[in-house]
């Protein structure tokens, strides 16, 4: 047992160092290929991109291991890469008649803008703050502590990563658009982390990462299950769960016009289609001909 625990204390890091890469270049892949990201939660980056910067200012107080260090910059990189091609292939809105109604609203559209500029502004400003902060208190005495409360915030807000996917996949009852190597890599990547974390020499870790690392890990699992319960989930479902409506294809159309000629009604009285009884004895809708 103390050559296993060797050996992934060995070989952790090198992993936990590049996960970030590994995790998510299928998926910069998917939307790019597809140019659709659909399905995919822009939550995602903002959660990733948050802790990860608020981590990089923690290390300087903590002075954690250097490969959870080097995980933190590398995601900021790869989660930039991800925003703008997820931006960059957005849906377009929709405006039809008699649509469900859109998901739920948050104030100010936090991070539901359509211009893409207030996700860089938003990200911009919040690491400029965080330097700011971190020069006027650099000095001081209150700036472990203050670098303590930005580790539990960082860890706080990764360790709730899966949940906004969780939700979208929940309420479309599957996981398209989610790649599956994303799902597997963090299960594999929260599995090698826990015996890191709990392998590692005294301090080296701190217990903030190992609880919320443990709730993490427990979410990452409840999406595998759902990819084994729902895999792509059904057809004509959008992300937020909505079905889709869509206009039938033109070779269908004219299949339907082929096969109303000839009913009773068609084509009487300047009428395009036959009669639409309402089935409420007061008579049938008629669209007139132009």
């Amino acid at each position: 047992m103390g050559f296993i625990n060797d050996l992934v204390t060995s070989f952790a890091p090198v992993f936990i160092a590049t996960s970030p890469v590994t995790s998510y270049a299928d998926q910069i892949y998917s939307i790019h290929r597809t140019h659709s990201s659909t399905g995919f939660s822009l939550d995602i980056p903002l959660i990733m991109l948050v802790a990860s910067i608020l981590k990089v200012f923690y290390w300087f107080g903590a002075h954690f291991s250097t490969s959870l260090l080097i995980q933190a910059l590398l995601t900021i990189i790869v989660h930039v890469v991800l925003l703008h091609v997820a931006l960059t292939n957005r849906a377009a809105p929709s405006h039809l008649p008699f649509q469900p109604a859109a998901a739920r609203r948050r104030p100010y559209d936090f991070w539901q803008w359509r211009p893409k500029r207030p996700y860089w502004a938003f990200v911009s400003y919040f690491a400029l703050v965080l330097l700011v902060l971190h020069v006027l208190l650099a000095s001081t005495s209150v700036f472990i502590p203050y670098t303590d409360v930005l580790g539990v915030v960082a860890l706080t807000v990764e360790a709730t990563l899966p949940l906004p996917q969780l939700l979208a996949n929940y309420q479309r009852r599957g996981c398209k658009g989610f790649r599956p190597s994303v799902i597997a890599n963090w299960i594999v990547g929260d599995t090698f982390k826990m015996w890191f974390f709990f392998a590692s020499a005294a301090g080296e870790v701190p217990w903030a990462f190992k609880l919320c690392g443990i709730f993490q890990a427990t979410c990452d699992l409840g999406l595998g299950l759902q990819w084994f319960v729902w895999r792509d989930g059904p057809e004509g479902v959008a992300a937020g769960g909505e079905k889709e409506l869509r206009s039938p294809p033109p070779e269908r159309a004219g299949e339907t016009f082929e096969m109303l000629k000839g009913t009773p009604g068609y084509g009487e009285k300047g009428v395009v289609g036959a009669d639409i009884d309402l089935g409420d004895g007061v008579g049938s809708w008629e669209r007139r001909g132009i």
